[in-house]
């Protein structure tokens, strides 16, 4: 008998066919299995598979691992031990046990895993793969040429969604969570709605790791290498089963599947599709997605990388900064002179308050202390260079305005010294309290460092003066303390006349600021901290 599978080279398929008589498969001359009915599968891509009975094996010593792989067309195959003349082969046998529709014809049947087999005897028959076997097609030739040319994943997910839906995809919703390496956010959903027709992107923080939503979620099943899934919606599932495909079901779906794709460091990624056809996703539809998976992921990850790459540098250097290192401001002496206002803001009585708390506690308040100085810099308009032990170092640039920015640092020290002033949670804890130098001047901003480790930050006098002043600011009980043209714009600063200031070759006329001076300030100079944008998700759906 001969055997012709019926699929064709522009989509993938699988046939399952009977072969006639009896078919047997040996192991170095030792019966594995004998049955007269077996049958082949052809699939794209695979060589011919022979299915046995399981009753027909030959080989009793069988036992179940724990050994799991997904299909989108076939289901989630299990896998057997066989021992074999004294030699157990792992995992040699599989088979699935509730197969998906297009595989139905080969449910409880198993076959070999390639190399398990020495030699078929197949009678009769006659085997006869389809040839080809490379997808072609409009959609290809787009994910291989142009698709290229997109500068963001949003565009490149809707122009993706878009085209599956002209190759007559009934697509209902597509999306894809990709992880993030960032001390705050866990990962970007981007997800598409053929109701809206656009791509949405949701930004989930840490926290979603450990909510409901997510621990019962195909993401964390894929994304933890625990295989793809794919549940035609109405089947019943059992424990297998996720809540989301009951939301889906309420939506009109009817087939739902999550597939791993995978970045080249070894994070497994999520990509969804659901589809509202009676029928639910065809073989070629799926065939299509699978294959071409890898080659989307590889796009994913070259945007990915560029933002991971942002997101890291604006969080260690700052956004400003960020932005001029990776606009290609990389060499040694790369920077450029500008007018700042420069503030130094250091904690006090540091030393001691370790020696109190503890190590693990002292951290705890300096993070604390870290989290309200930074954010009323950058409410102000500056930008945190760097935390120096425990100290801060941020600087407000004046362009074209430099009484804005003597006045944005002014604005930003008062509000730091009042809200660290005012009772917190716990009044019975340890108070945090700051002292702020501050100092105005043409500086180099830029990168210094060796030729193998650059810092970006501000070089020139001005930093070396609001250094000092924090400190003069320390020695004579202080909050504030600044130079003469930034405290022109503060109408309760006292004068403490020119100061000799360590390291600094001329006196400095300066002034001073205490937590009382403070009080004056009118509401809308001391912000509340403004809540991060789009670093929660309200619910995390497949």
């Amino acid at each position: 008998m001969n055997v012709r599978a019926e699929i064709s080279d522009r989509h993938y398929g699988i046939t399952v066919e009977p072969l006639e008589g009896r078919v047997q498969a040996w192991r170095n001359g030792k019966l594995l299995a004998s049955s007269t009915r077996a049958k082949v599968m052809y699939e794209t891509r695979l060589p011919a598979a022979i299915y046995f009975p399981r009753e027909d094996l030959a080989v009793c010593d069988c036992a179940p691992t724990d050994a799991q792989t997904f299909c989108p067309f076939k289901g989630t195959a299990e896998y057997l031990d066989a021992v074999v003349g004294g030699e157990t082969l792992k995992n040699a046998v599989w088979s699935y046990a509730l197969a998906l529709p297009e595989a139905a014809e080969v449910e409880g049947f198993v076959a070999f895993m390639p190399g398990t087999v020495t030699d078929f005897d197949l009678g009769t028959n006659v085997l006869h793969p389809p040839s080809g076997g490379n997808l072609t097609g409009p959609l290809v030739d787009w994910l291989l040429r142009d698709a290229a040319r997109i500068d963001t994943a949003e565009d490149l997910l809707g122009e993706l969604a878009a085209r599956l839906q002209d190759s007559g995809m009934a697509l209902s919703r597509l999306a894809v969570m990709i992880w993030s390496l960032h001390p705050m956010i866990a990962g970007r959903r981007h997800l598409w709605t053929r109701d809206s027709g656009a791509v949405n992107v949701m930004t989930a923080t840490n926290d979603i790791l450990t909510q409901p939503e997510y621990l019962s979620s195909p993401l964390r099943h894929v994304s933890n290498g625990l295989g793809g899934v794919r549940q035609k919606i109405g089947m019943e599932y059992g424990a297998a089963s996720f809540p989301i495909i009951e939301d889906l079901r309420a939506m009109g779906a009817t087939d739902y599947v999550a597939m791993p794709l995978r970045f080249s460091d070894g994070r497994i990624n999520v990509l969804t599709l659901t589809s509202d056809h009676p029928d639910g996703f065809s073989t070629s539809d799926l065939g299509l997605i699978f294959e071409l998976s890898p080659v989307l992921s590889r796009y994913l990850e070259v945007f990915t990388l560029r933002d991971t790459a942002q997101s890291l540098l604006e969080t260690y250097v700052g956004k400003r900064t960020g932005a001029r290192v990776l606009g290609g401001e990389i060499r040694r002496g790369d920077g450029d002179e500008i007018d700042a206002a420069i503030m130094f803001c250091d904690l006090r009585g540091s030393t001691a308050l370790e020696e109190r708390l503890g190590r693990t506690a002292y951290i705890e308040l300096l993070n604390r202390f870290f989290d309200t100085v930074s954010e009323r810099i950058v409410e102000e308009g500056g930008e945190v260079l760097k935390f120096i032990g425990d100290a801060v170092l941020a600087v407000f640039p004046a362009g074209d305005d430099p009484d804005r920015a003597r006045t944005q640092a002014l604005a930003a020290a008062r509000a730091i010294v009042a809200e660290l002033d005012a009772p917190g949670l716990d009044p019975s804890g340890p108070r945090t309290e700051g002292v702020i130098g501050l100092a105005f001047g043409r500086v180099t901003y830029g990168n210094v460092g060796s030729q193998e480790r650059l810092d970006f930050t501000v070089i020139g006098q001005p930093a070396n003066i609001a250094a000092r002043l924090g400190d003069h600011g320390k020695a004579i009980g202080e909050h504030i303390v600044m130079t003469e043209d930034i405290a022109s714009g503060a109408v309760n600063a006292r004068p403490l006349g020119p100061l000799r200031l360590y390291n600094i070759s001329q006196p400095v006329v300066s002034y001073a600021m205490s937590s009382r001076d403070t009080q004056s300030l009118t509401p809308e100079l001391i912000l509340p901290p403004q809540a991060s944008e789009g670093v929660s998700m309200d619910h995390m759906p497949g």
